[in-house]
């Protein structure tokens, strides 16, 4: 070909490259999904209100619900994808608030238990947060604040190696270091900051005023910090009944703590409050306290569900299938669904009835010390405080998923109804944390529902008879989420 040829084509072939591209059609829209003939149970008002509303039309498009209404005053939309729920009841996908979240046999567990949102924390028990579970609940992560920690999610960053590195114990940060880390861990889609046994009152103060700037939210699971100092600070949620029971030990016992927060001083604050009667005052007094102030509970009475009277094998449970105790932080017993006490290695040399006495003592003193926390815990019920559903699996024999519902079932046991039971997995969250894009079945909150064969109010074990699961607008194959893709 001419040279001159050859220079009109390439002149033609830049002149059609620098063309405009063809607009293209934008993708339709997916079909809206459409709920129709259930009722919609009301979880408002902290579980108070019952203002369910029965032959209802749910319409979701994308992963948002958009109009909540009846067939006598809502149309369905032409071409909709229509599911009768009639006869059944639709109640807003469950949240763990305290729990690992750290595989996909976790993340398919919560699913199938209808457990659409963890807010995942990393530990030694728990394991690290597995964010690239697919298919996967929403999680929110909890990140500890101002001490060194091995399991932050920022303890592998370049920056925060050194910093965060915790050696033989924890030490709290920097004032400065504290303020950058809430920072960053912020940036990387943290939602809770956990203020843990080794913060001090005054950073506790500071973390909790620069937390509610930011719209973080905090937990406590403190034991420097003396607990009426962080409630009165505006702590968001008080996390596991066996911790914050130390609200009521007196002050002779509870300075020592600053110094001595996980040693013989922690051992006798520790004992005191387990041991504190029921009927005490200044257990009454504490109650009193927490309910008139901002702080929710977080009891995580599913940690010591093995050990309280009528207790089931949670390896039964369809879902236990995917598990295996190798894998697990103190798992139970998968033939008993009891829990081992290991003896210290010294016993061997003994008989093996020795042995089965000193097992059994064991167990013995761990249901007592279970029964005591009850009983303390029912005393702070007397007081209504409000409550946030967390299962703290999987450590102690809980499981992802199943215990959230063993949660709900020990929340009901306490003396809540079912409905305010459900409002603590579900709108509660809203209402204490400011998560305004889930908990209920709403114009504009997240399309998570669970349909249900049966009443959940009726009893709280109706909970977990789903029929239809959905997140984000998606219907779930519920089955499928038994059978693990390897």
């Amino acid at each position: 070909m001419r040279t001159r040829d050859t220079a009109l084509l390439n002149l033609l072939a830049a002149a059609l490259f620098s063309l405009p591209a063809w607009p293209q059609a934008p993708a339709p829209a997916a079909a809206p999904l459409v709920l129709i003939g259930g009722t919609v149970i009301d979880v408002t008002n902290w579980g108070d209100s019952a203002r369910d509303l029965a032959n209802a039309v749910v319409i979701i498009r994308e992963d948002r619900i958009t109009d909540v209404g009846t067939a006598d005053n809502l149309a369905i939309p032409h071409g909709a994808r229509v599911i009768d729920c009639t006869g059944k009841f639709l109640v807003p996908g469950l949240i763990d608030g305290f729990a690992g979240m750290n595989s996909q046999e976790a993340a398919n567990a919560n699913l199938y238990m209808g457990v659409t949102t963890v807010v995942a924390h990393a530990d030694s028990e728990r394991g690290f947060i597995d964010f690239g579970a697919s298919p996967s609940p929403h999680l929110y992560p909890i990140d500890s604040v101002g001490v060194t920690d091995n399991w932050s999610l920022l303890a592998h960053q370049s920056d925060w190696v050194a910093k965060l590195h915790q050696g033989t114990r924890p030490v709290e940060l920097t004032p400065d270091d504290t303020a950058r880390q809430i920072v960053d861990t912020a940036h990387m889609g943290t939602r809770v900051l956990l203020l843990g046994p080794y913060i001090t009152a005054a950073n506790a103060q500071w973390i909790i005023a620069r937390a509610r700037d930011q719209h973080l939210v905090t937990y406590g699971e403190l034991v420097a910090t003396p607990y009426r100092v962080a409630i009165e600070a505006g702590i968001d949620a008080l996390l596991h009944a066996n911790n914050y029971d130390l609200g009521v030990i007196p002050d002779e016992l509870e300075t020592p703590l600053v110094d001595d927060p996980d040693g013989a001083s922690a051992v006798t604050a520790y004992d005191y409050s387990e041991r504190i009667p029921p009927t005490d005052a200044h257990l009454h007094a504490y109650a009193g306290f927490i309910a008139a102030h901002h702080a929710a509970l977080m009891p995580t009475f599913s940690l010591f569900y093995v050990e309280l009277p009528g207790h089931r094998n949670l390896w039964k449970e369809p879902a236990a299938a995917l598990f295996s105790p190798s894998n697990m932080y103190h798992p139970t017993d998968p033939a008993s669904g009891e829990m081992y006490y290991p003896l210290p290695p010294w016993t061997r040399h003994l008989p093996s009835a020795g042995q089965r006495w000193m097992e059994a003592d064991l167990e013995k003193k761990a249901d007592q010390a279970a029964m005591r926390l009850w009983r303390i815990n029912q005393t702070i019920f007397s007081a209504f405080p409000h409550y946030l559903a967390a299962s703290g699996a999987d450590a102690l024999g809980t499981m992802p998923g199943i215990s959230l519902h063993t949660e709900l079932e020990l929340l009901v046991r306490l003396g809540l109804s079912p409905r305010e039971a459900l409002a603590a997995a579900t709108n509660n969250y809203s209402l204490q944390l400011g998560w305004n894009e889930l908990g209920q079945i709403a114009p504009g909150r997240r399309a998570d529902i669970l349909v249900l064969d049966a009443d959940p109010t009726a009893n709280i074990w109706n909970a977990r008879r789903i029929t239809t699961l959905i997140e984000d607008g998606d219907v779930l194959d519920r089955d499928a989420l038994l059978h693990l893709k390897k």
